[in-house]
């Protein structure tokens, strides 16, 4: 078993072992439910959903294009 703890803006880190035996990477999305009393984590099939504005961008390629764009001002 192992622990974590809730931050003062109600987050929490999910233990390295629990992250690789189920597969969980930067971006998954999780679902989150209530079963009897208890939180229940659920990795989800779902992939995060494309930012408007017609282009058709991922928030990776946003990220990307972010990092890039400091790199050339160096």
């Amino acid at each position: 078993m192992s622990l974590t703890k809730v931050t003062r803006n109600y987050q929490i880190t999910i233990p390295s072992d629990v992250r690789k035996k189920l597969g969980i990477k930067v971006g998954d999305i999780l679902l989150v439910e209530v079963e009897d009393g208890k939180v229940v984590l659920k990795k989800s099939e779902l992939e995060l959903p494309l930012l408007p504005g017609g282009k058709g961008l991922t928030v990776e390629e946003i990220e990307e294009t972010i990092i890039e764009g400091i790199g050339d001002d160096e």
